[in-house]
């Protein structure tokens, strides 16, 4: 039988958004739990930070949480959820039932892959793959890196890669000029985040960083050694050793979906209080929509302070969270994919690389559902989150239903949902 941890607050995800809600509902007297796949917290965006390294913001951050209340459950994947608001979780593939009265999503974003001939080539990578990579101590030291992506992590990255002696040879934004342009112009009303882009550009000046240019296709032999790039008007090709491609974010929704969540437009819909839907279930960061570091800690605080039953103490919050959802909206709007990313696919195109489905056996498919009965897409590993995505943009096709498992997971953890607490 699984072992079972009752709390008051669960929070399910460990990255910015998910920290400030464990801090302010455990800061506010409440039993918290948090539960986060990696071995430490921060997220993506956060790796790497110890003590005396990394940003100063998520330093104190990670020390709030260590000096609260907050018990930290690393290593541990949410499988399923009993109905009931109680979660099957998985740690070091052994089950556990985790029983919360209030429960909090903070299941953070992944990257936005949008298949095209040679992506599955070893070294093309995703923007922010390059920069775990990077954190985690690989080197790129002499290496010749091409980023063709878009979004605003694209800086960071480059200079991140420029600054630890990469060779980068071209920074390229699908946005087109004027959309980036505006969306820089409308940055005067952040002055901060304008002094941090200026800061990253100046740390890659010697590069060029050109607006309006998309990778057409990577090629090479046993891994990537150049690729093709058009502004929509010529092509050419660039020599790399690495590509990083991808383009932008999209909001992790399975848990919510299972919960029953009512989701719009692919983010969570939640009320001034951060509430979902669903009865003592909240949500913060990614999961209601994409808008940056800054959003994610004030929707958490928000999103802990009502768990915990301290609502009135979120006013002071609420005025900042207004105006960080107005420049999420702007970044979204700015850098939105270009339709010319989906005609880059060949018939031979790998669109979903878990179970090698290519492009044109999905061509006689209406939708998500059809494709998956005529070929083994999205029935891989990931479950659909890569190709699921892409396919939405290529195709015009809705998410799957969720089902349970959520990862990959053993038949005995499985198992334990019959046994017991967590049993349906």
């Amino acid at each position: 039988m699984a072992e079972t941890l009752k709390t008051e607050v669960t929070v399910v995800g460990a990255g910015p958004a998910g920290i400030a809600a464990a801090c302010r509902a455990a800061e506010s007297g409440a039993r918290v739990l948090l539960l986060d796949e990696n071995p430490r917290a921060g997220g993506q965006i956060w790796r790497g930070t110890r003590c005396g390294r990394g940003p100063a913001g998520a330093r104190r951050w990670l020390a709030r949480l260590s000096d609260s209340s907050a018990r930290l459950v690393d290593t541990t994947a949410v499988v399923d959820t009993d109905g009931d608001g109680g979660l099957l979780v998985e740690r070091r593939g052994e089950a556990l039932v985790v029983e919360g009265e209030r429960l909090i999503v903070a299941s953070g974003a992944r990257e936005l892959f949008l298949p095209f001939p040679g992506w599955t080539l070893p070294n093309v990578l995703g923007v922010g793959g390059g920069q775990a990579l990077l954190k985690s101590g690989v080197s790129f030291r002499g290496r010749k890196i091409v980023i063709a992506g878009s979004g605003p992590l694209l800086l960071p990255v480059a200079a991140a890669l420029a600054t630890s002696g990469a060779h980068l040879r071209l920074v390229a934004e699908q946005a087109p000029a004027h959309r980036v342009h505006g969306f820089a112009l409308s940055c005067w009303r952040y002055p901060g985040k304008l002094i941090e882009a200026t800061r990253y550009r100046a740390a890659f000046l010697a590069t060029a960083y050109r607006t309006g240019v998309w990778a057409v296709a990577a090629r090479g032999d046993d891994r990537v050694e150049e690729v093709v790039l058009t502004d929509g008007h010529r092509s050419w090709t660039e020599p790399c050793d690495y590509l990083l491609a991808s383009y932008g974010l999209v909001p992790n929704l399975e848990l919510p979906r299972l919960l029953g969540c009512a989701v719009d437009n692919d983010r969570v819909t939640v009320d001034d209080h951060q509430l979902t839907t669903v009865d003592d279930v909240y949500c913060a960061g990614e999961p209601t929509g994409i808008g940056g570091l800054e959003l994610a800690l004030v929707e958490g605080e928000i999103a802990g302070l009502a768990a915990a039953g301290r609502d009135r103490e979120e006013t002071a919050l609420a005025g900042r969270r207004r105006r960080l959802e107005r420049f999420a909206a702007a970044l979204a709007h700015a850098f939105a994919p270009r339709q010319e990313l989906a005609e880059r696919v060949e018939v031979d195109t790998t669109i979903c690389r878990c179970e090698d489905v290519a492009w044109k056996q999905l061509h006689p498919a209406g939708s998500f559902r059809q494709a998956k009965l005529a070929t083994r897409v999205g029935m891989g590993p990931c479950q659909g989150r890569v190709c699921g995505p892409a396919l939405a943009l290529l195709r015009g096709w809705e998410a799957d239903r969720v089902r349970p498992p959520l990862r990959v997971s053993t038949l005995g953890v499985l198992a334990s949902r019959s046994k017991g607490p967590a049993g349906h």
